[in-house]
């Protein structure tokens, strides 16, 4: 399960649906629905904000509208409501490590969006995040953690 940070803009299409199907597990699990991924270490910052399904929520709203703006029919009644408007924090390494990821994965399955993303150096971060100073996240189990 890989949430990202990222702005879903950044994404090719088989990262987008990914996306949006790992998130919409991430939002059964914090409904309780599912009882597998809870200790996933991606679930982390949802599990510990203080309205954790509106943040989820408001998360998938953001992808539902770029699917939507890329022409694809994703379910939007697959979209628990959100009742107060949320924000989560990243950290600029953590931001940084997701983009050099992405980068890679791009390279390898996209190679035209690739050539379209690698010159950007700061990339946008998904709108529910606040970019903060800080190093890449505890929880990130990716090797070569950027600083």
């Amino acid at each position: 399960m890989r949430l990202w940070s990222l702005h879903p803009k950044y994404l090719d299409a088989r990262g987008l649906v990914a996306l949006w199907r790992e998130t919409l597990l991430a939002q059964a699990v914090l409904l309780g629905r599912v009882r597998g991924y809870r200790n996933h270490p991606q679930l982390h910052r949802f599990k510990h904000h203080p309205l954790p399904i509106d943040a989820i929520s408001r998360y998938l709203e953001v992808i539902y509208q770029e699917a939507i703006s890329r022409g694809y029919r994703f379910d939007p009644s697959k979209l628990a409501p959100v009742r107060t408007a949320v924000r989560l924090t990243v950290t600029e390494s953590q931001l940084a490590h997701e983009w050099l990821h992405l980068l890679g994965k791009l390279a390898a399955r996209d190679p035209r969006l690739y050539r379209r993303w690698r010159k950007v150096r700061f990339p946008e971060a998904h709108p529910i995040f606040v970019v903060c100073p800080g190093n890449v996240e505890p929880w990130e189990r990716s090797r070569g953690r950027a600083k």
